[in-house]
């Protein structure tokens, strides 16, 4: 089960990185960011890095505020968040067709919350693949308690590039994950070799849409939030995700932002005029909580300095989030379904 604990959270807080060393991997992480007076050329050329210590620093906040599967989701009136996350992964598993049998690809895993629902809704074997030792860890630990641990499995790599043969698997996907590649075109044709001929990709891509003016300062900032709050070495536009799949020799067969149709607000759960007992800990008040949890946690010694840093710059994601959102300049939600042909 996912680790739901105050104590969990502070015992997480720095993944595998030495507790006595958290302090200073926030301070090279911050240091990549715009914000912090980065660039994105470095962020690029050291994104693993980035990437790693992004994972290492924030999973067990993730963990505890969002349990097991770390995205968002288009929600219906009446649905709490747990539900929508689920049709979110069933909908995506629906997309895809897949069948009992299948060997399925997911494209930066996580903790593996979404593999475990994906597996078991379609009687599928799935692959996680990740480049963070600490989050395997976790996600290996919660296929074993939940009974997949025959079924799904996870692989350490970067998906820039995959340590499987040509032609592998029946079908790929990629939920809020593939955002973290320095490189759209370079990321996909990697899944476009390890996907079978005929078959499909789907994900979910974190984007700025088309409302956005990279002209304008508050736009520049709320972008700027979401990538440090988020490990992100830039947000590509949507037109740019298609641009990048029909490079890499995908045929796209639909592509939409998700976000645009949904009755609730995907942001909500982080709007700090939301309130949701089922989803505290992700409103302002529950954050708040969070906040001062942590602080005390730091402390008393039982959460490792920085903890408290961590926090300050998922809260400046959290309210880029909801601005972005608000604005209709960015989404979490550009969906789309490509496939490789028969004969590349």
């Amino acid at each position: 089960m996912s680790k739901s604990g105050a104590l969990d959270l502070a015992a997480g807080v720095g993944g595998k990185i030495e507790k006595r060393e958290v302090l200073s991997a926030v301070d090279k992480y911050e240091k990549y960011h715009t914000c912090y007076g980065g660039e994105e050329k470095e962020r690029k050329s050291n994104y693993t890095d980035m990437v790693n210590k992004y994972y290492d620093l924030v999973t067990s906040f993730y963990e505890f505020g969002w349990g097991e599967s770390f995205h968002f989701a288009p929600r219906w009136k009446g649905e709490s968040l747990k539900e929508s996350i689920k049709r979110h992964e069933h909908f995506l598993a629906l997309q895809l067709e897949l069948k009992p049998g299948h060997k399925v690809l997911d494209v930066g895993c996580g903790i593996g919350g979404p593999l475990r629902e994906i597996a078991r809704f379609s009687s599928t074997s799935v692959t996680g693949l990740n480049n963070n030792e600490y989050q395997i860890t976790r996600g290996k630990e919660l296929n074993r308690i939940t009974g997949v641990d025959k079924a799904c499995n996870f692989v350490k790599a970067d998906f820039m590039n995959m340590p499987f043969p040509d032609d592998t698997f029946d079908a790929v996907y990629a939920i809020e994950a593939t955002c973290h590649a320095p490189d759209a075109y370079g990321c996909y044709k990697e899944i476009f070799r390890v996907l079978k001929p005929g078959q499909c990709f789907a994900a979910y891509e974190w984007c700025m849409t088309d409302s956005y003016d990279p002209s304008n300062q508050d736009h520049q900032k709320i972008k700027a939030d979401i990538e440090l709050g988020n490990g992100l070495p830039e947000i590509r536009l949507t037109r740019q995700c298609v641009e990048a799949l029909e490079k890499a020799g995908f045929e796209v067969l639909w592509e939409k932002d998700l976000a645009v149709d949904s009755p609730v607000p995907w942001y909500l759960p982080l709007d700090s005029s939301h309130f949701s007992l089922s989803s505290f800990r992700l409103t302002a008040l529950g954050r708040l909580v969070t906040r001062n949890l942590v602080k005390t946690l730091e402390y008393i010694g039982l959460a490792p300095k920085g903890s408290q840093r961590v926090q300050d710059f998922l809260e400046k994601a959290a309210e880029g989030l909801v601005e972005g959102g608000r604005r209709e300049i960015f989404t979490p939600l550009y969906f789309f379904v490509a496939r490789k042909p028969h004969s590349t």
